[in-house]
């Protein structure tokens, strides 16, 4: 009697065991499923956002030649001449007389300030920086413009 029922309960659990092993490759294969979901989601968003930067690069490529092409535009407006020779000359004449008066209103304040406070006051990190500008545009200027002739 014990054998039968040893044997029928050996039976029956034998007769479960390919259910139980199918159900573990089951439950395997959807958790592999989920993942593969998940790298696929994954792919999609870092695909998603290159994208995204390739149209933000685009934008400003096309803003840059944009701004560079009416930059040379008005660049080209202001060069021809009128024809006219005195209204010629004024013209040619406007960026250095602003200069000039600029760079002298500001020699008078620097050397006002060195009069009452000394050189260590008078001549700061601002001001070298300001005079390189100011050279570097007309010096180096005129060097650009003779190697472009």
């Amino acid at each position: 009697m014990i054998e039968t029922l040893l044997g029928g309960l050996l039976g029956g659990s034998l007769r479960l065991a390919p259910e139980l092993l199918k159900w573990i490759d089951r439950k395997g294969e959807r958790a592999h499923e989920l993942a593969m979901q998940d790298k696929a989601l994954e792919f999609e968003r870092l695909r998603g956002a290159q994208r995204m930067q390739e149209f933000g690069a685009q934008a400003e490529q096309a803003w840059s030649t944009g701004s560079l092409a009416a930059l040379k535009e008005a660049i080209a407006a202001q060069g021809p001449r009128s024809g006219v020779k005195w209204a010629d000359a004024l013209s040619s004449s406007v960026r250095p007389v602003i200069t000039y008066a600029f760079m002298a209103l500001y020699s008078a304040a620097k050397c006002t300030a060195l009069w009452s406070a000394g050189i260590d006051a008078a001549w700061t990190e601002a001001d070298q920086a300001l005079w390189a500008g100011v050279l570097n545009y007309w010096f180096l200027q005129r060097t650009l413009e003779k190697a472009r002739l």
